[in-house]
C-alpha cells in the first residue's frame, strides 16, 4: 500500500464531495432567496416583539425599509435585469431598538413618570415585547436609558433566535437536497473509492481537478464562486469516476443471493456515506482539500528532491 496512492484516493473523494456540496449549496441559496426564508424567519420573531397584527406596520418604518435587500424580481429576471426590494433579512440590534421605541412612542417621551410610563405601555400592541417592558417597569425600571439597555439585550437575543431558526431551516434543505442529489446520481462513496484505488488514470484526473479548484480560490483564500457551467463541466470530467446509476457495477448474472445481499448492503452504506459527506457543505470540503493538496504537493516535491 502506497501512502501517496492513498492520499490521492482521499483527495479524489473529497473533490467529488466538494463539487456535489457546491451544487447543493447553490440550490439551497436559490431556494432561500426564492422563498425568502431568511426574511420569513426574521418576521416570525418580529411578531414576538410587536404582535402579529402590527408587524406589517412595524417593518414599514423608514429605517427598516432601508434594510431590504435588492434582488432579481423572479428567476428569469436576469434577462431584463428587473429587480425589486425583498423582505428584510437582518436588522442590527441598535436599529431594532430605535425602531421599537419609535413605534410605541417611547422616543418622544424624554421625561416621564412611572405612572405615565405604565399608561403608555398599556397602549402598546399585545406582544411578548410589551409584556417584557411592562415587567421591567413593574420591577421599578422607569429610567428610559435603563429601559433601552434592557431592551437592547432582549432584542439581541431575539435576533440570535431568528438567525438560528434560519440556519436550522437551511440545514434541513441541505440534508434533503444532499439525499436527493445522491440518489439521483447514484453516487456511491465505496464504489468511488474502489475506482480511484484501482485506476491510476482516474486518480490523476481527480487530483488534477482538485488542484485546479484550489488554484481558483478567491483573494481571501475561500472557495471560488459557484458557477453552474463550471460545476457541470467538472461533473462531466468526473464521469469516468462512475457517477450515475447507469454505471453501477452490479453482480454478474447468476450470482447467488449472498452476493446480491452484500452488494445491496454496501450500496446503501456507500450512498449513506455520500449523503453525510455532501451535507457537510462545500466550504468544509474545500478547506480540507486545500490542506491535502498542499501536503500532497510538498510530498511530491520532497520525493523529487530526494531522487535528484
Amino acid at each position: 500500500m502506497s501512502f501517496s496512492q492513498a492520499l490521492e484516493v482521499v483527495i479524489g473523494l473529497i473533490f467529488v464531495f466538494y463539487v456535489l456540496g457546491s451544487i447543493v449549496s447553490l440550490i439551497t441559496q436559490w431556494i432561500n432567496e426564492g422563498f425568502e426564508t431568511r426574511g420569513k424567519s426574521l418576521e416570525k420573531h418580529l411578531k414576538k416583539i410587536v404582535g402579529d397584527s402590527h408587524v406589517g406596520d412595524f417593518v414599514k418604518l423608514p429605517q427598516i425599509q432601508a434594510l431590504r435587500p435588492i434582488r432579481y424580481k423572479n428567476w428569469y429576471s436576469f434577462i431584463s435585469s428587473a429587480t425589486e426590494p425583498k423582505m428584510v433579512e437582518k436588522i442590527p440590534t441598535a436599529t431594532l431598538v430605535d425602531s421599537y421605541f419609535d413605534f410605541v412612542g417611547l422616543t418622544a417621551s424624554k421625561e416621564i413618570t412611572g405612572e405615565g410610563l405604565k399608561e403608555l405601555i398599556s397602549a402598546f400592541p399585545d406582544s411578548e415585547g410589551k409584556r417584557a417592558v411592562a415587567k421591567w417597569v413593574g420591577q421599578g425600571v422607569t429610567d428610559l436609558e435603563e429601559l433601552r439597555k434592557r431592551t437592547n439585550a432582549y432584542f439581541g437575543g431575539v435576533m440570535e433566535q431568528a438567525a438560528a431558526t434560519f440556519r436550522s431551516n437551511a440545514r434541513s434543505f441541505v440534508i434533503v437536497l444532499s439525499m436527493l442529489l445522491t440518489l439521483f446520481l447514484g453516487t456511491d462513496s465505496i464504489q468511488l473509492a474502489r475506482t480511484l484505488w484501482t485506476n491510476a488514470g482516474v486518480r490523476a484526473l481527480a487530483v488534477a481537478q482538485a488542484e485546479m479548484a484550489v488554484q481558483m480560490q478567491q483573494a481571501d483564500g475561500s472557495a471560488p464562486e459557484v458557477d453552474v457551467d463550471n460545476l457541470i463541466e467538472q461533473l462531466s470530467a468526473l464521469d469516468i469516476i462512475k457517477i450515475g446509476w447507469w454505471q453501477t457495477e452490479i453482480p454478474p448474472a447468476g450470482s447467488d443471493i449472498n452476493t446480491w445481499a452484500v452488494f445491496i448492503v454496501l450500496k446503501i452504506i456507500g450512498l449513506g456515506l455520500t449523503v453525510m459527506a455532501v451535507s457537510q457543505g462545500s466550504s468544509f470540503w474545500y478547506d480540507l482539500l486545500k490542506k491535502l493538496v498542499s501536503r500532497g504537493g510538498s510530498s511530491s516535491s520532497g520525493d523529487g528532491e530526494a531522487k535528484g
